[in-house]
């Protein structure tokens, strides 16, 4: 019988999208119940705090990266 589990529905843009299946990934499907399309993803309830900063610290990292390397040029 199938079991329903509680989720939050999360609306992106594609490259953000990525980003969180990429994290998934590396965190072993911890975070996505369902890659509903493009844009929006169904996150783990329990989780979705933790893929919150998670991304909010890959897109710090990403932007510090980002303004290195314009400073270099």
């Amino acid at each position: 019988m199938p079991r329903a589990q509680p989720g939050v529905l999360v609306e992106t843009d594609a490259s953000i999208h990525a980003i969180i299946v990429r994290i998934d990934t590396e965190h072993r499907n911890k975070f996505i119940l369902e890659n509903i399309d493009d844009e929006n993803l169904l996150i783990h309830r329990d989780n979705y705090e933790e893929l919150k900063q998670l991304l909010h610290d890959r897109l710090k990292h990403a932007v510090r990266e980002a303004e290195e390397s314009s400073d270099s040029d």
